[in-house]
């Protein structure tokens, strides 16, 4: 706790000074990181050196670097469920060795992925077919990790697409399913189905309605199927033949699972030539990770900066903001990411958290949040820490001057959101057109700006494969670095269970097969208005 109580003095001795008086030539340069062609500055926050410094002391003091260690040599970190955390062994190289209950795993992560690309080049090429012909439309019907990863990359990389139309269906509400499968062709339709158990309620009541739809048809839809999933037996009573079943280790979550076979959808819609750059733009992530200093480690800086304001500063939301519309999901793909890994309340030996654990997390693309919620960012009274991302250059060469003007919309805000306008500043504008007196003072308080709000900004050259690996593993170690300094398990999801357990009970109580017996009085009363 020393090390924390040292960050709470310095931020309290700082809360009111200026970020633009932190401001000399250098501060851009130093209070920021590169790593392949990808650039993080956070110069534009109350951090200074020697809170930076602190904030080392602390990632130092918890372990970050034994912990990492750890993670990456495939000890069983997640310590609630007795499992490794390995997903970076999905991309990790061929020189990589990484051993787990005396096995060395990277052999079967290299079969599986041929697997799955063979069967993705087969069904992008034609030589899979349905009974109607060669496969024009996938729908990937998963849930959680299982759809917002590959679905979230499918949007992000769609100038690469050469391969089948992609859907995704998720949500139990029958209009997801109903709308997708709507204007397909079942007899063109492959259906995969992504449930690691093969039982989860949602995935498997909407695989049942595409099996439904597909029989119209096609004689024997299951034929149509591949199935992502570990529950052989499952997969093959269901109709699905071995070779179209991709399974994968109890050591890779649902929600760091787009790396591997849940991302089968992505690899058929992009090609295993494209995809292998996204695994190689998470490796570059992971190699840096694994050796930059802290001050130069950028999901290490990440995590700090994310620390200092919510932890220390009290922030308790912080918004994701792509100038990048084909990242339109990556705010949702960052809310379970962050959320479900870091939203605990006990630490890794059961004691309660001394400390907030994760943040709020939401966001939206700009510029469209800027004729949305940014009014609420820049003069509402809590402050809400913003998190940009923008490209240098969009796929659309033709359309130059209109990324340039997504460019300057995003610096803007974050210079706006640093700057603010005084009372003063305000006061002048409307002396210009006219006002006087009352209306003057009047007009001018509406138009302050606070200023002060600190921001980042994530810079790169154009979303390619690469481009989007680096970010997705930048936040994944984010949120690794985050859980470590907290003493959390980010690795497990307990809290997803009791919501689950009471829905499969409500069900026969819907149904009108159960009593509301033991029920509080609301649920009892909703129970009778909605049941049919």
């Amino acid at each position: 706790m020393e090390k924390w109580a040292k960050l709470q003095a310095l931020q309290t001795a700082t809360a009111n000074r200026h970020i633009l008086d932190l401001f000399d030539e250098a501060r851009a340069a130093e209070f920021s990181v590169s790593a392949d062609g990808m650039l993080f500055d956070y110069s534009k926050t109350n951090i200074d050196s020697a809170t930076r410094a602190a904030l080392v002391e602390l990632a130092e003091a918890s372990g970050v670097a034994e912990k990492r260690a750890a993670m990456f040599a495939g000890d069983r970190i997640n310590l609630t469920e007795g499992r490794a955390v390995l997903h970076v062994a999905l991309r990790a190289g061929e020189d990589a060795s990484i051993i787990v209950n005396g096995k060395y795993v990277l052999p079967e992560v290299s079969r599986i992925r041929s697997a799955c690309y063979d069967f993705a080049t087969a069904v992008r090429d034609g030589s899979f077919v349905g009974q109607g012909g060669k496969i024009t439309d996938v729908v990937n019907i998963g849930i959680g990790g299982s759809d917002l990863g590959p679905a979230m990359a499918t949007l992000a990389l769609s100038p690469y697409h050469d391969g089948p139309r992609v859907h995704f269906v998720s949500n139990v509400d029958g209009a997801h399913i109903h709308d997708t499968l709507k204007g397909l062709n079942p007899e063109t339709t492959l259906i995969i189905v992504a449930s690691k158990t093969f039982t989860t309620i949602e995935t498997m009541t909407n695989a049942d309605t595409a099996k439904r739809w597909m029989a119209a048809k096609v004689a024997n839809p299951a034929t149509q199927f591949a199935a992502v999933s570990t529950a052989s037996e499952k997969t093959l009573a269901y109709g699905i033949d071995p070779t179209r079943v991709f399974g994968f280790e109890d050591w890779v979550g649902g929600r760091y699972s787009v790396w591997g076979p849940i991302g089968l959808s992505l690899m058929i819609a992009i090609g295993p030539a494209a995809f292998d750059q996204f695994l190689a733009g998470a490796r570059a992530m992971d190699q840096h990770f694994l050796t930059a200093p802290f001050t130069q480690n950028m999901p290490v800086m990440l995590a700090l900066v994310g620390l200092w304001h919510n932890q220390l500063c009290g922030h308790a939301t912080r918004a994701v903001l792509p100038y990048d519309q084909r990242l339109a999901r990556l705010p949702a793909y960052l809310q379970q990411l962050e959320m479900e890994s870091n939203g605990k309340r006990v630490a890794l030996d059961g004691s309660d958290l001394a400390t907030h654990s994760g943040p709020v997390v939401w966001g939206e693309p700009g510029t469209n949040g800027q004729h949305a919620f940014y009014q609420l960012i820049h003069q509402g009274t809590r402050v809400i820490p913003c998190e940009f991302l923008v490209a240098r250059r969009g796929h659309e060469a033709d359309l130059a001057h209109q990324h340039l003007l997504l460019v300057a919309n995003c610096l803007a805000q974050a210079e706006a959101l640093l700057r603010g306008r005084s009372l003063d500043e305000a006061r002048a504008i409307q002396a210009q057109k006219g006002l006087m007196g009352d209306a003057l003072e009047l007009q001018a308080r509406h138009r302050v700006f606070p200023g002060n709000r600190p921001s980042t900004v994530l810079a790169y050259d154009r979303l390619t494969p690469f481009v989007l690996g680096q970010i997705l593993a930048l936040y994944e170690h984010r949120v690794f670095v985050e859980g470590a300094i907290l003493g959390l398990n980010s690795y497990d999801q307990w809290g997803v269970e009791l919501g689950k357990e009471l829905a499969v009970a409500l069900q026969p109580v819907l149904e009108g097969t159960a009593g509301t017996k033991g029920k509080d009085g609301s649920t009892a009363a909703l129970v009778a208005f909605l049941r049919v």
